[in-house]
């Protein structure tokens, strides 16, 4: 075999071995173009240099196809990971040539091909190399030949044929499934980590985003300011409800909004189980993609509680569990990427309280459903307080049947004329929004007040020492009424009650006019103006007449009761304008502040927290464990915890270390220097005395240690 090798093959008057190698290169030559070729010589001569060695030892390395055919220099190699001895190779072996004939295909098919058909070219490349080692030369060439083949076509272009107008945004715009997938499989090949495929697809989905964000600029939801009517002070209800009505036409939008990216959400979603493999990595960068142009959004948390709240008051009627389970979990999807949790929580205990109080959820079934997966992404501490709404629903219910057995058990005499249920919530758990902050005045019918001071003895007989405020702007009432011989029932807000029980005694074609229902009721402009828009203006529960009529009601207007009124339904409901809508410039910045005032409270008591275990802490690692320990609710800025240690040094909660002003320690216990100091006070019988000073000393030292704790 040696002879043979030596005197035949490497004959230097016939070159037998460089004739061979090019006869064989110009066979696969022509079959790459496209020519067909006889497989079987080709295969022979293949066979009988791989019978060939270099070395009488017959190492595997050392054999003569590997040496003398399929040798490439030395710079492609070393590119390729691959290693030989480039001292036995000629310009001609197999994958020197191979490159050069892939470097140029490559440049063709940028020319003519789109993304595609690029895609497409190289995956049968691709296939044709691998199969013409399997058939013709050697399996030993097989990776070698593909990894020229994926150096040349995919490393070398790919960037650019993704940047092509048919590249990958053009196939994630138009759901090309199939390509990507085949792009996916490509870059895979080169790529590992697919850093230029996540880069592309992600900075096109954050575009789209931004897309669907710059949708909402478009319509403006501002406060009207409308012109005095004859200086009337009742401009400013007038306002109110223009501005109602403008948010109104905001909160459809927010819905929209959340249906355009839970739309694009599903797009992803599809795109990455059906055509990138479920990759993890990939999962990640468009969960990042996500969360970045969601977050851009300042309104995002108040969008997303009220798509929930619209879905729970109504979206999710006639569906199935599962159904209902579905769109419950979209929303909690787009909770997750949210940064502030906080904000969305306030926005959330906002809406389900109102729902809650007009009875307007579909299910008390997917309302705890939602609020166990609230639970289940960031703990109980988040839902405390809207477990206690429902826990307040559940005892007035209890209360109010007990209340009801206790009034059929009395005489006749002194039983009240109408039946009450009264939703009694605790201050702490329903948000001041939702219920109101202040005591909204109104004259009660002598036929409700009775119904509400029985209710107030048996409440304040029940617990002892509380109080009982009561909110008007918050019930409904279920009234019996007649048109044109005809009954109905009607469900109406407790000002619209009273404001329809005011024309219970005029004689037929009376009137009122605004400012007479207002001395008659006290219901305030905004709220007056709003139930009348209901019960005057809109066209199916239009129960009053208004002259001059008009789409708004104004301090002028005059009101009778309507003896025409018809309808198809014997039970209706008479809606509020806006129960639960997108807020205005106004409420939005009353939010902020209260959101800025909620999240120093938790930056301190987080600090003292986590000084009160570590003791001391440089500035950097106290910023570090801030920051982690309430990056679950939001996150917050270096200023703010910055401002807020200051803040706590003041205080004398944390102070400086002697010689080092960027590390912090903790001070001893503020409880025990309270006891300390009423100690060295002495005197008992100034202690009371002495107490009650100490306390007011160290009262918001203590707040603010409790609220940490």
């Amino acid at each position: 075999m040696g002879l043979f090798r030596d005197h035949i093959l490497r004959n230097s008057d016939y070159r037998i071995g460089p004739a061979l190698n090019k006869v064989v290169l110009d066979q696969i030559q022509m079959e790459r173009e496209g020519d067909i070729i006889s497989h079987g010589p080709i295969r022979s001569c293949v066979y009988m240099l791989e019978c060939l060695y270099e070395t009488e030892e017959e190492r595997d390395s050392d054999k003569v196809y590997l040496t003398s055919f399929e040798g490439m220099p030395v710079v492609l190699l070393t590119s390729l990971g691959f290693v030989a001895d480039t001292k036995r190779m000629t310009p001609d072996e197999f994958i020197a040539a191979s490159s050069e004939f892939y470097h140029a295909e490559g440049q063709r098919l940028l020319q003519e091909c789109d993304a595609a058909t690029y895609l497409r070219r190289v995956d049968k490349r691709l296939r044709e190399e691998h199969d013409r080692c399997m058939d013709t030369i050697s399996t030993l060439t097989a990776p070698k030949i593909q990894g020229v083949v994926e150096q040349r076509l995919i490393t070398e272009n790919i960037r650019e044929v993704m940047d092509m107008e048919s590249g990958i945004c053009s196939m994630l715009d138009n759901d090309k499934l199939g390509d990507l997938k085949l792009l996916y499989k490509l870059v895979s090949r080169v790529d590992q980590d697919k850093t230029a495929l996540k880069d592309i697809a992600c900075d096109r989905l954050i575009e789209l985003g931004k897309g669907i964000n710059e949708s909402l600029k478009n319509p403006v939801v501002a406060a009207v300011q409308p012109q005095p009517v004859n200086g009337s002070s009742s401009t400013s209800g007038l306002a109110a409800a223009k501005e109602e009505k403008a948010a109104t036409g905001a909160t459809l939008l927010a819905i929209k909004w959340v249906n355009d990216v839970l739309a694009l959400k599903d797009k992803y979603d599809r795109i990455w189980e059906l055509s990138f493999d479920k990759d993890k990595g990939v999962q990640t960068a468009i969960t990042r993609a996500f969360s970045q142009f969601i977050n851009d959004l300042k309104e995002a948390p108040e969008y997303i509680s009220l798509f929930i709240d619209d879905n729970l008051r109504r979206g999710i009627k006639g569906r199935t569990e599962n159904e209902v389970d579905e769109v419950l979990d979209k929303a909690v999807t787009l909770f997750r990427y949210l940064t502030d949790k906080d904000l969305f929580e306030r926005h959330y205990k906002t809406h389900l309280s109102r729902r809650l109080l007009t009875n307007r959820t579909l299910s008390q079934d997917a309302e705890k459903q939602m609020i166990g997966k609230l639970k289940v992404e960031v703990g109980v501490a988040f839902t405390s307080k809207l477990e206690g709404m429902f826990k307040d629903m559940s005892l007035s219910e209890e209360m109010s049947n007990e209340f009801r057995r206790r009034q059929q058990d009395q005489d006749s005499d002194s039983k009240p004329q109408i039946d009450i249920a009264v939703n009694v919530l605790t201050s702490t758990f329903w948000p001041t929004k939702a219920v109101g902050s202040e005591v909204k005045p109104c004259l009660y019918p002598p036929v409700i007040e009775a119904a509400r001071e029985s209710f107030t003895k048996y409440y304040l007989d029940r617990h002892n020492g509380r109080k009982l405020i009561w909110k008007p702007n918050m019930g409904t009432a279920d009234l019996k009424v007649t048109f044109k011989g005809r009954k109905h029932e009607i469900n109406v807000s407790t000002f619209g009650t009273v404001i329809l029980l005011a024309f219970n005694d005029l004689e037929p074609g009376e009137t009122l006019s605004f400012a007479d229902l207002k001395n008659i009721t006290l219901i305030p402009d905004e709220d007056l103006i709003r139930n009348l828009q209901s019960l005057a203006v809109a066209p199916k529960t239009r129960l009053l007449l208004k002259k001059p009529m008009s789409k708004d009601v104004k301090p002028t207007d005059v009101f009778s009761i309507n003896d025409q009124f018809t309808s198809k339904h014997i039970r209706f409901r008479v809606g509020v304008v806006a129960a639960n809508k997108a807020e205005n410039e106004k409420e939005k910045k009353e939010t902020s502040e209260s959101v800025d005032k909620d999240r120093g409270q938790q930056i301190e008591a987080s600090i003292v927290r986590t000084m009160k275990q570590r003791k001391k802490l440089s500035h950097q690692e106290l910023v570090i464990e801030v920051v982690e320990q309430l990056k679950s609710r939001f996150s917050p800025d270096m200023g703010s915890v910055k401002k807020r240690i200051e803040s706590l040094i003041e205080r004398e909660y944390l102070e400086r270390v002697d010689g080092s002003r960027e590390t912090y320690k903790y001070l001893v216990s503020i409880l025990l220097i309270l006891l300390i100091n009423i100690l060295l006070m002495g005197c008992r019988h100034d202690l009371e005395r002495r107490i009650s000073a100490c306390v007011r000393i160290w009262y918001t030292r203590i707040k603010t240690l409790l609220f940490a704790a």
